[in-house]
């Protein structure tokens, strides 16, 4: 339950990229935090002890337990509760079952917001309710094929079961689906960035050829968008051809935003040697460190990372 709780933390506090090649994923809690925290809590003052917040939030959730009792169906108490549940977890404490009850009524009573339905699924995975939580993703995808988090989810969750040709078929189906989507309704299915994460599934499974023409694909079809370029880069360098993988590592990082250039030449192994102190020392330069870890191709929901949807 520790490395599961552990993994739902880094599902809550961190904006996860997938392999720097996927898409960004805000914090899933954000909307859900935010409009309840001004009613409901205080900012805690820098002399605050972690003890002390606890027990507020502690004394937060019982108080708005208390009203559901009552009231079941109170939507500021759903919301406070779920808020102070969900911070607790992120200090290590509290348990997140205790947010699934919560969760399933803000889902039901909100269906087209689909962050709840989003951490509901989450949820349900990191308790061990597997079925629970495909039927929670495939309800959204069915309201919303081209849904990218509750897309990424499921792939997750179907990889986590050890059915990647499950995985396989979801995404070839959602990419087969998106012209028609996107005619009736523009935008509807970001078939690039389903394209990414099945070259990624294909790279975990080490079908590299398949990886690299599905990459290949979509950078034809999007030839601003660094991120294909990139995830080609790095299949390229995990079979250990760095030959190839390195212009492409440069045109990656030549296309990309500000924000991506550091991490992209990270990933590609560079680093940027500071400037010695001794007189007439080298200015910077660029060196090649062969031990910088990769990151990891896909989000296995068993184990967060520390991104990346």
């Amino acid at each position: 339950m520790v490395d599961k709780r552990r993994g739902f933390i880094g599902v809550i506090l961190v904006l996860s990229v997938i392999a720097f090649v996927g898409f960004s994923m805000g914090p899933i809690i954000g909307s859900i935090v935010g409009a309840n925290r001004s009613n409901s809590q205080t900012t805690p003052s820098p002399a605050q002890t972690a003890q002390a917040r606890q027990a507020d939030l502690e004394a937060q959730a019982r108080g708005y337990e208390l009203v559901l009792q009552r009231e079941p169906d109170n939507e500021t108490a759903l919301r406070g509760f779920l808020e102070a549940n969900l911070e607790l977890i992120s200090m290590g404490q509290g348990e997140v079952g205790a947010v699934v009850e919560p969760l399933q009524k803000l889902s039901q009573m909100y269906p087209e917001k689909f962050e709840y339905s989003i951490l509901l699924a989450q949820s349900q995975q990191y308790t061990g309710d597997l079925e629970g939580a495909a039927q929670t993703y495939r309800k959204i995808l069915t309201q919303q094929p081209g849904q990218i988090q509750a897309l990424q989810g499921l792939v997750n969750l179907l990889l986590a079961q050890k059915r990647p040709e499950a995985a396989i078929g979801l995404l070839q189906d959602t990419i087969k689906a998106a012209p028609q989507a996107n005619q009736a309704q523009p935008g509807s299915i970001d078939e690039t960035s389903v394209q990414l994460i099945l070259g990624q599934v294909y790279a975990e499974q080490k079908r590299y050829d398949e990886a690299i023409a599905i990459y290949d694909e979509a950078i034809r079809n999007n030839q601003e968008d660094f991120r294909p370029v990139l995830a080609k880069a790095l299949v390229l360098k995990d079979q250990g051809n760095l030959e190839e993988a390195e212009p492409l590592f440069a045109k990656a990082s030549d296309m990309a935003p500000a924000p991506y250039k550091d991490q992209i030449q990270q990933a590609a192994g560079m680093v940027t040697t500071p400037p010695q102190s001794v007189e007439g020392a080298a200015s910077p330069t660029t060196e090649e460190t062969p031990s910088t870890p990769e990151p990891e191709a896909v989000e296995n929901t068993e184990e967060v990372p520390e991104p990346a949807n």
